[in-house]
């Protein structure tokens, strides 16, 4: 039988469990934990971390944005990661070459993030740069869609050779508005056939292959007034159409393109209605708790099947690793250039 867990994934405030928090995440609307730089010192010290969680709920999915470049929680003990834009600088010229790095890529951040005691990353970005968003930018593979869904596909391929699930976010893409949802709502007006025929292109060629995928707080106006992540349309399409059947986390619930949807308890009910298996809500306690309330007998089957399931590296160990060496070499040059 599939374990169920509970719906929401809260954040820590710091690196150790507080007394309250450990009681926090003992509650049964509790599915996993993400962590923010604040929560993070080093390798050594998440993975400890990830075993003090684990000690209070071993079935809590415990998870990181680790995408490279900007977007990168740890930075000691672990290979500093390029831009993904820089990686697929070089797809035109030479594209069986990058595909082969996208592939150690993924691999390597697996690795890495399971001997941090890690189930997932929120990764790949499969978002098509628009040349607009500054949210977005060279977290993106490429301006090409087909690019995109081309590498994408093998850095998903490499964090499923290291035993790792990949998520695929911002459904159905984020690269084409200025706004940042963290902030505001942003609006893309563009037609659906303008939308299917690029940003939606990488999810549609990966949704069979992703194990899980994030959607957007930005509303796509000629198909829904919602935004995505608050869209039954956008989500059954992603079920119905695309053929998906991992799971669906939410983005932050705290975000202000999320204040669309009302109050916290309001916004995790219209999330769950609209087919979301997992929330985020983070760097509010508050409107954490209001969750919570609002989501008491709420369980989703989904989730535990992205927790790592092999044994883990250790991290002591992966240096002994040639391929480790090689890729780590190669992305910290890529990195530091």
């Amino acid at each position: 039988m599939t374990q169920m867990l509970g719906p929401v994934m809260l954040d820590l405030e710091g690196q150790s469990l507080t007394p309250e928090e450990g009681e926090l995440l003992a509650r049964p609307e509790v599915g996993g934990v993400i962590l923010f730089a604040r929560n993070i010192a080093s390798a050594v010290q998440v993975r400890a971390l990830s075993d003090e969680i684990r000690r209070i709920r071993p079935d809590l999915l415990l998870a990181v944005d680790q995408e490279g470049g900007r977007v990168q929680r740890l930075r000691e003990g672990v290979t500093r990661l390029p831009p993904m834009g820089r990686l697929g600088r070089d797809f035109a010229a030479q594209p069986e070459v990058t595909l082969r790095l996208c592939q150690d890529a993924g691999w390597l951040l697996g690795m890495e993030m399971a001997a941090c005691g890690l189930d997932l990353s929120f990764a790949p970005v499969l978002d098509v740069d628009g040349g607009t968003s500054s949210v977005i930018g060279d977290r993106s593979f490429s301006a090409d869609p087909e690019a995109v869904a081309r590498m994408g596909r093998a850095f998903l391929d490499g964090l499923h050779e290291a035993g790792m699930v990949g998520v695929g976010k911002h459904f159905p893409g984020h690269g084409g508005v200025a706004a940042d949802s963290h902030h505001e709502l942003p609006v893309d007006a563009r037609p659906l056939e303008a939308l299917h025929d690029h940003d939606l292109l990488p999810f549609a060629q990966l949704a069979p292959r992703l194990d899980a995928v994030m959607p957007a707080h930005v509303v796509y106006s000629s198909f829904d007034h919602r935004p995505a992540g608050f869209s039954p349309a956008w989500l059954g399409m992603l079920r119905e159409s695309l053929g998906f059947k991992g799971a669906i986390f939410s983005d932050d619930l705290s975000m202000a393109g999320a204040a669309f949807a009302g109050t916290p308890g309001e916004r995790a009910r219209a999330a769950l209605a609209a087919g979301c298996d997992m929330l985020l809500v983070c760097n509010d306690r508050a409107a954490a708790l209001e969750v919570l309330e609002a989501c008491q007998g709420h369980q989703a089957r989904r989730l535990s099947r992205l927790r790592y399931a092999r044994a883990r590296p250790d991290l002591q160990a992966l240096g002994a690793l040639s391929r480790w060496r090689r890729v780590h070499a190669h992305l910290e040059a890529l990195a530091a250039s």
